[in-house]
């Protein structure tokens, strides 16, 4: 994992977090067509059962990752993103890790996702299998989706 200076709570509001944000919505609309896309924009990640935070080395964006809470027991992982110029350097793993402790601390017993199921999304589903989540069935307000994978993990 690389040395991560800080991990913020972030207030979604420097123009880094949303170059970065935007690049993840943009990347989204090359693999799968807008009804499949459910990545949130900043206006979305403010609301009050999402905590947001970025990763940050000598004053520059690594990446991002929030933790949505769905009820007393269960959270989703949402908008996990490596800046571009920073993947394949642990940078995901770093933030994954650090959902995992902040649901366990919050004494969630499950942490799910949904992520893409095209090719493109091979890398990010090989990182949620090796922190020991499996494959499962649409939870909360999602759907069957051939363009999503869903996944899940007891805490």
């Amino acid at each position: 994992m690389p040395v991560v200076s800080e991990i913020r709570l972030d207030d979604l509001r420097g123009p880094e977090i949303a170059a970065l944000l935007q690049e993840h919505l943009d990347d989204m609309k090359l693999h799968s067509p807008p009804e499949s896309i459910h990545a949130l924009d900043l206006e979305k990640l403010r609301r009050p059962e999402i905590t947001f935070w970025s990763l940050w080395q000598d004053g520059e964006l690594l990446g991002c990752g929030a933790l949505k809470r769905l009820d007393a027991t269960q959270g989703e992982i949402k908008s996990m993103r490596t800046s571009h110029r920073h993947r394949r350097k642990g940078v995901a793993a770093t933030m994954l890790q650090h959902i995992l402790d902040e649901a366990k601390q919050r004494g969630y017993q499950r942490l799910s996702l949904e992520t893409g199921s095209p090719a493109a999304f091979a890398p990010a589903r090989e990182l949620y299998a090796r922190f020991g989540f499996r494959y499962c069935g649409p939870f909360a307000d999602y759907v069957d989706d051939p363009y999503s994978v869903f996944m899940t993990r007891e805490l």
